[in-house]
């Protein structure tokens, strides 16, 4: 049966990834939803609810809101909360049940400016994709709203980060990791879109000298804001801290296995990157993800899996001597003799990790 997991948990949805950008902005996020996707949001698929909280609240839809399309009830709330709470922004993130009725969220969007005063932006989730598609909405909204051009000029030392949330790099210290890395190219001031960056930094996204995409989720960003004010990007995963690579390096006669690497794409090519460095043939290592890819980086022998089946077919059917992923990916692999080293992804596992 396509999609079915008997061992794996569900991956972090859409709805999840576009919250994660909206996270800590200093606006007021609110799920289209009954209560129970921003429960899962909460209580699972954002690790920084735990540390600091953020304005993020379901709409609380029932049976007859759905049906009967009461928008401007919802509106009104918005409008109350975000008066008591001195919100500077609106985010509407979609969910299974506006998209199964055909909410317009566009229209909702403008309806709650009109009505609140305050800009309204919109994630058209659905529930039914992983956590990257809706990164990528949301980074969109974000820098079509609010990227200024009036006095914004590139200045030296700026750097941009796209696909920098936690369920990208899922380290506790990827902040630090990704200042530290940037910072030996003499990039003074970091800016982590979806991982600390401010409302402001996306209003002046146009500073920066140089972006990097940390996730194949940031790219249409950043070809947006190259298109735009003409910045340069690159496709780059800069959370590897000086002890994940150590691990890495650590497997013996590495040179000699056969290598899976299941992560985000563009972490499993830097860590590709890392091991053809250290005398690692690249023919010998696959990168395979879940997610989404960008097609210019995928090599020959390289792997996206759709369904559980799939993965087991390919950990344990082509010869693999090491696989590196996700400590919970493991688990349906009942017959593969292996080594396995374990490398973190919340949005696979829910489990974030400091830097080993």
């Amino acid at each position: 049966m396509r999609g079915l997991l008997k061992y794996l948990s569900p991956f972090a949805p859409d709805q999840s990834g576009a919250s994660a950008v909206f996270y800590g902005l200093g606006g007021m996020t609110i799920i289209c939803d009954a209560g129970g996707c921003t429960g899962n949001i909460c209580g699972f698929d954002e690790p920084r609810w735990f540390m600091e909280k953020d304005r993020l609240f379901s709409a609380g839809l029932r049976d007859m809101d759905a049906i009967l399309g009461r928008d401007r009830l919802l509106v009104e709330k918005i409008g109350k909360a975000s008066s008591h709470l001195g919100a500077s922004f609106v985010a509407l993130i979609g969910t299974p049940v506006p998209a199964v009725i055909g909410t317009d969220l566009h229209a909702l969007a403008r309806l709650t400016e009109k009505t609140c005063g305050i800009p309204a932006v919109y994630a058209e989730c659905t529930g039914t994709e992983l956590y990257d598609a809706g990164e990528e909405a949301a980074y969109e909204a974000l820098f079509k709203a609010f990227s200024a051009d009036e006095g914004v000029k590139p200045r030296r030392g700026v750097a941009g980060v796209l696909g920098a949330t936690p369920l990208d790099h899922s380290y506790a210290d990827g902040r630090e990791i990704a200042r530290q890395e940037l910072a030996k190219e003499g990039y003074e001031e970091i800016r982590l879109y979806g991982g600390g960056a401010t409302l402001e930094d996306y209003r002046r996204a146009g500073e920066a000298e140089k972006n990097f995409v940390a996730s194949p989720s940031g790219l249409r960003a950043a070809k947006y804001l190259e298109k735009r004010f003409g910045t340069p990007y690159e496709i780059r995963f800069p959370f590897l801290s000086e002890a994940v690579k150590e691990r890495l390096l650590g497997a013996e006669h590495l040179s000699e296995k056969h290598i899976l690497i299941a992560a985000q794409q563009v972490e499993g090519i830097e860590i590709r990157k890392l091991l053809v460095a250290n005398g690692v043939p690249e023919e010998n290592m696959t990168v395979g993800t879940w997610f989404r890819e960008i097609r210019s980086l995928k090599a020959s022998q390289d792997l996206h899996f759709d369904q559980e089946e799939a993965w087991v077919r390919a950990a344990e059917d082509q010869g693999f001597d090491l696989i590196i992923g996700d400590a919970s990916l493991e688990r349906p692999l009942k017959s593969y003799c292996g080594d396995y080293l374990a490398i973190p992804h919340f949005a696979v596992s829910g489990g974030l990790r400091d830097a080993l």
